[in-house]
């Protein structure tokens, strides 16, 4: 099937797990009765993206309170107890964040309840995603390691332990978020890349990267501000992702500045090609995600496109991001029959 559909990863939490259009959200119960509602809320998120015709669904991230700190939550050496006030993406914005305070490891699983709970509820393609060792890095104040290096390639350890893990709980697309390679691309080009790829480690599912220019918060939408009439980040960033082993990369196409000539530096990749734009409530028609898709196929064959979200909706107000959805759906069946 030409133009498969996916999303980005994260979708709007319901109003009863945790308070809407924020990230960070604080939760709404705790305990047993906290991983009920993430378990109801994981197989809302599931027939949601199924309602919409999304090819290749996602948990939502309904269970992580952020799409980092999320993946945190279930290893020996992070104290969440004392956070510390950091900048994130070169200071981009301020959070309030857990700090590293002796070698990482894993206490166990860290998302087995919610890929397993989204694999048995769904016969669609299953995408889970995590976060890539630049951007958890980035994420969080380390006082243990005072190498940012060694400490993306022990958090990378771990993330390739889970992705394995994942793997055999049936997940079909292991998706590494790395918003950070828009960021220090010379740290891409000298180890981000190896850090990845050492996530990726033995996965013989699919394996993909986001990148992206953020969410559709303010600090993000006034950071792209300053960015001028072309985003060419991805010049420098591209050619390394190509030669890398990782198979699809995720890139927004939707409104973006980002010159999609620059795609045809993926040869040979999978490209998800955002289609929907996270930074407006104004909602795409059917129309919308074709024009993006023609323009995307200039410089991508069109047996290498799926389509998907610029970024995560996670902030986003939830009958604007379903909307988006179903638009994106509509959108990718027009497109099979007009392109295909």
């Amino acid at each position: 099937m030409l133009f498969p559909t996916t999303n980005a990863g994260s979708l709007p939490k319901p109003e009863w797990l945790a308070e809407p259009n924020m990230l960070w959200a604080p939760w709404k119960s705790e305990g047993a009765e906290l991983a009920r509602a993430k378990r109801d809320a994981t197989l809302l998120a599931v027939k949601l993206q199924e309602d919409a015709s999304v090819d290749i669904v996602t948990d939502g991230e309904m269970a992580r309170q952020h799409f980092v700190h999320g993946f945190l939550a279930n290893i020996d050496g992070i104290d969440f107890a004392h956070k510390v006030e950091m900048g994130i993406r070169n200071d981009r914005y301020k959070a309030m964040v857990p700090q590293v305070v002796a070698p990482v490891r894993l206490k166990g699983r860290v998302h087995a309840d919610e890929a397993r709970a989204a694999r048995a509820h769904t016969k669609n393609k299953l995408k889970f995603t995590l976060p890539g060792p630049m951007t958890l890095i980035d994420t969080i104040a380390d006082k243990h390691y005072g190498d940012r290096v060694k400490m993306a390639f022990a958090f990378a350890e771990l993330l390739n332990e889970e992705a394995r893990a994942l793997q055999a709980d049936g997940v079909d697309v292991i998706q590494f978020d790395e918003p950070a390679f828009n960021v220090y691309m010379d740290q891409v080009r000298d180890w981000g890349i190896k850090a990845l790829e050492r996530a990726a480690q033995g996965l013989t599912c699919a394996t993909a990267v986001h990148i992206c220019y953020g969410y559709g918060i303010k600090a993000n939408t006034d950071w792209k501000k300053t960015l001028g009439n072309e985003w060419r980040q991805y010049e420098e960033t591209f050619p390394a992702i190509a030669a890398s082993s990782i198979q699809q990369v995720a890139v927004e196409c939707r409104n973006s500045r980002v010159p999609l000539e620059l795609l045809g530096l993926l040869k040979g990749k999978v490209i998800q090609a955002g289609v929907i734009d996270v930074a407006t409530d104004e909602v795409e028609t059917p129309e919308d995600v074709v024009t993006t898709i023609e323009a995307v196929m200039k410089h991508v064959p069109k047996d290498k496109i799926v389509a998907t979200t610029n970024c995560g909706m996670a902030p986003m107000h939830r009958d604007i991001a379903e909307a988006k959805l179903q638009a994106l759906g509509a959108g990718a069946k027009l497109a099979r029959t007009r392109l295909g």
